[in-house]
């Protein structure tokens, strides 16, 4: 009689580097999160103060950290920015330390990366066809998103699978390529 029950399945280690960015990817996160957020605090103490990152009409931290969409939920984005890309770092800290975490670790953080994309889509498009400005500290975070979100998919997705067969570089270089080309088209010449 045989008591060897199957042993359950153990969790897939992620692709290399994949903890790397999720670390890297926090700690950026988290820095333009903190910068942004110091400065919303400093322009609500002095209504005069300009932040760092006003450049001009267009690349305006500023202008964008003052409208309805930056506190979407009641109290500013950043916030939320801090102790998202944060609690990334740590995951990212841990998995480069060798911790192996369960799948059901990594759909949630999943959930959470696809929400906070799908937000930071939004936020691109309010920012691009409504404020009419853009914040350098936001792009930075915009930046970090697009390879968050697609290794994270990638990590989770089967072996074998069609997302598998893309390369692994592509599906951000595609994704910076459009955001760029939307970011020209629509403020051109005047950036600088």
């Amino acid at each position: 009689m045989s008591t060897d029950a199957p042993r359950p399945a153990r969790p897939a280690r992620p692709a290399r580097g994949t903890g790397l960015l999720l670390l890297v990817g926090g700690l950026i996160g988290t820095l333009a999160s903190g910068v942004l957020t110091y400065d919303r605090v400093r322009t609500l103490e002095d209504p005069l103060f300009s932040p760092g990152c006003d450049v001009n009409a267009v690349l305006s931290c500023g202008d964008v950290m003052t409208t309805w969409q930056s506190s979407l939920l009641g109290s500013p984005n950043t916030l939320l920015g801090l102790a998202g890309f944060a609690a990334l770092a740590g995951l990212g800290l841990a998995l480069e330390a060798g911790a192996v975490l369960p799948r059901r670790l990594w759909l949630g953080l999943w959930a959470a990366i696809a929400a906070g994309f799908a937000f930071t889509v939004w936020l691109i498009g309010q920012c691009l066809y409504v404020i009419g400005a853009l914040c350098p500290w936001c792009m930075a975070v915009w930046a970090v998103m697009i390879p968050l979100f697609w290794y994270v998919t990638r990590h989770l997705a089967k072996p074998g699978s069609t997302l598998r067969a893309v390369p692994h570089w592509l599906v951000p270089l595609a994704l910076y390529a459009v955001l760029a080309a939307l970011i020209a088209a629509e403020f051109g010449g005047r950036l600088l």
